[in-house]
């Protein structure tokens, strides 16, 4: 048995000793640097941000699906040394027929900076402006033309800050996205984020449930406004790599939040605290070398409030390929 232990001690120290070798040493060929190149850029892709309801309304519907209408987005950035701007505006027109699923207005806000091996990010959004999915399939007596219920005074926001602490120091967001660096071979890290956030949906002193499916002696389906206050620790891991100019990376984590979280209808508002479960995925792949890159880069961002039989969730979605090229000299 003490053999049995002391294999174990020196087997554990040597794997501890690898992985501190691998994965925390400072490799300088690890990213390959652009930061003295002037590097012009341009992306194009969307945002939506779709939210269900479930709750036993009735014996043929338990869920509602509300859903945006949206716009491409167009991005123009240039980056230099420490100096980097980027412009987005709306381009074409709403991606869905506006008939049946109305006219969303969406607003943006984002920042995004790194200290070394934490990151940092601030996002804000809103979005005015929803339709509830097949709504004639759920009401027998809509007799609009479009099978959904568009609802102009519906709308959500989000505010999130989030930081994360990659163990590896070698994990740097700037190489990750690609374009003022890159990497040269494969990194790993298991990471750490803390998150804050503020959501929910808001229809204007209506109540959100259409009024058919509002059970009268239950408060919360009679709710003008869902929303929520929540704070926690998501931990992940982390890999991206870089093979004969095709870069790819993402991570992965799961966790949990204390949320502070209300429901307000006429008259009366009601708050409650509990726990909600969070997971944080993002993808980033393309190719790069040191004159140009293309990448294709998705982020979900999933949050959720419960009360008791009734669950709002709330779904982030971004999409977008950006494309670039690196001119000048490596060094002044």
């Amino acid at each position: 048995m003490r053999l049995f232990w002391d294999l174990k001690i020196i087997l554990s120290s040597l794997v501890l000793t690898c992985s501190t070798f691998l994965f925390g040493q400072d490799q300088p060929s690890t990213i390959e640097d652009f930061k003295h190149k002037k590097v012009f850029y341009a992306d194009i892709g969307y945002n939506t941000s779709p939210f269900r309801i479930a709750y036993p309304y009735n014996e043929q519907t338990n869920v509602l699906k509300f859903k945006n209408n949206f716009k491409t987005f167009l991005g123009l950035g240039f980056a230099y040394k420490w100096f980097h701007i980027r412009v987005g505006f709306p381009v074409f027109d709403f991606l869905k027929p506006v008939d049946d699923w109305g006219e969303s207005q969406q607003f943006n806000l984002g920042l995004n900076f790194s200290v070394k091996n934490l990151f940092f990010d601030f996002d804000f959004k809103t979005v005015q402006g929803f339709a509830i999915k097949k709504y004639a399939d759920i009401d027998s007596s809509y007799t609009s033309i479009s099978d959904n219920r568009i609802i102009p005074s519906l709308g959500i926001t989000n505010f999130s800050l989030n930081g994360w602490y990659f163990h590896n120091p070698n994990f740097e967001m700037g190489a990750l996205r690609g374009k003022q660096a890159h990497y040269n071979h494969a990194v790993q890290t298991w990471y750490v984020k803390g998150s804050v956030n503020v959501f929910g949906v808001d229809n204007n002193g209506k109540a959100i449930i259409p009024p058919f499916l509002i059970d009268n002696a239950v408060s919360k389906t009679q709710a003008t406004v869902y929303s929520a206050f929540d704070f926690g620790v998501i931990p992940g891991y982390a890999y991206v790599n870089r093979i004969k100019n095709w870069q790819f990376s993402g991570w992965l984590g799961l966790g949990g939040v204390i949320q502070s979280k209300f429901y307000i209808l006429p008259g009366q508002t009601r708050g409650f605290i509990g726990l909600a479960p969070r997971y944080d995925v993002r993808f980033i792949g393309g190719y790069s070398d040191d004159k140009y890159f293309v990448f294709l880069v998705s982020e979900f961002d999933n949050k959720s409030i419960r009360f008791i039989d009734l669950k709002y969730r709330q779904y982030f979605y971004s999409v977008r390929i950006s494309a670039g090229i690196r001119w000048g000299k490596q060094s002044d």
